[in-house]
């Protein structure tokens, strides 16, 4: 049977936005978003989150400081009874300054690649899977990926997440 799954843009969703954030001691959490995801976890789904990375391409931190980050935010959710299955990050930027990660690529949304990494990676029912991002390019990467995408604009994520699964 193909899984259900929620792919949650990071910055602005989970996490309140700060720019180019990869200090653990920086991270906000957006109220409700690890109860959000621990909810979702005991629905069934399974979760990804879908991130824009370019402060790498920029020099402003590395994959490894994002990895430390991206693994303190994936014990507090399972502490809080979420399971994040995957991370998908896209380091790169057209205007970068670190060489390997400059230049235009399929993965940074609006494109749709990390949508489709994890389409291809996991057996995911798209008819019952959906996005929610806080920016258009968010959700024009999960309909390019042909995945619903719902617009966050603040708020309690947990009541947000309720009013999407009572569609």
């Amino acid at each position: 049977m193909k899984a259900k799954a929620v792919f949650f843009d990071r910055d602005g969703v989970l996490n309140v936005d700060v720019a180019y954030l990869y200090k653990i001691e920086d991270l906000r959490w957006v109220e409700g978003a690890r109860e959000a995801v621990a909810y979702l976890t005991q629905q069934g789904y399974k979760i990804f989150i879908v991130t824009n990375q370019s402060g790498i391409a920029r020099g402003y931190y590395t994959v490894e400081q994002m990895n430390e980050l991206h693994g303190y935010m994936q014990r507090e959710i399972a502490a809080a009874g979420g399971q994040i299955e995957k991370i998908y990050y896209c380091p790169h930027h057209p205007e970068g300054s670190v060489p390997e990660y400059t230049g235009v690529c399929d993965c940074r949304k609006p494109q749709p690649g990390m949508l489709l990494n994890a389409l291809a990676e996991y057996d995911i029912d798209k008819k019952q899977s959906f996005l929610i991002g806080d920016g258009k390019r968010d959700v024009e990467a999960a309909e390019a990926a042909g995945v619903k995408g719902y617009l966050f604009t603040g708020g309690n994520l947990l009541d947000f997440v309720k009013t999407i699964l009572e569609k």
